[in-house]
């Protein structure tokens, strides 16, 4: 009997292993162009703000277990220092949501990165409108000049205005604009446009902008 009792409990034991060995592994994305925009244009409620709606559409796919951060730069105020977006997002390695590393690090990030309008894809997985789609949405917000640092005054009063400022953007998809397609590619920083919604959607722009997991 007791031979039989210790089988059972062996038996379960395994079960419970086997079990847990199948349940799917936490997401590992750790970039994404985020697939909504808080509903305010550039007035996303600060850097606080931006980080929270990163965390909140990464959860809402498996992923929200890590510091996630905004890609968005400020300028001095209040008594505040700057910021430069590249110093917010760690180190990298940084991968889409399919799990494609699109760079190692921040130099890669700021140089020969792998970021095509494939690989800059949004939490969902999915491909974000580019040009030549409509409506186009390349225009991502960073607020950054193309290493990364603040871009003087076009962070819409440090992302809490959605009328009065500028806003530097970037084109995720590493197009331009007529009539010259190939001028304006950077993927952070390429034209400045307004800060609402309605001047947003003018330039080609949803007011989605990118979210890093820094580790």
């Amino acid at each position: 009997m007791r031979t039989r009792y210790l089988v059972a409990a062996t038996a379960a034991a395994a079960f419970v292993a086997a079990c847990a060995s199948s349940q799917p592994a936490g997401n590992p994305m750790s970039f994404f162009i985020t697939s909504a925009n808080p509903g305010k244009g550039a007035d996303l409620g600060g850097l606080s703000g931006a980080d929270a709606w990163c965390k909140k559409l990464a959860t809402d796919v498996g992923a929200g277990n890590k510091n996630w951060r905004a890609y968005l730069s400020t300028t001095a105020a209040g008594g505040q220092p700057a910021v430069d977006a590249r110093d917010r997002i760690g180190k990298g390695p940084w991968v889409n949501a399919k799990g494609v590393q699109i760079a190692a690090n921040l130099d890669e990030l700021h140089g020969k990165n792998k970021l095509t309008k494939e690989t800059n894809i949004n939490e969902k997985g999915a491909v974000v409108n580019g040009a030549g789609d409509t409506p186009n949405m390349h225009d991502i917000m960073t607020g950054s000049t193309p290493d990364g640092r603040v871009a003087g005054d076009a962070t819409c009063s440090n992302w809490t205005s959605s009328s009065a400022g500028a806003v530097m953007v970037g084109h995720h998809d590493g197009r331009g604009t007529n009539p010259d397609p190939v001028a304006n590619v950077s993927w952070n920083s390429s034209h400045r446009t307004g800060c609402s919604t309605e001047a947003l959607a003018r330039t080609g722009s949803a007011g989605f902008f990118y979210c890093f997991a820094a580790n």
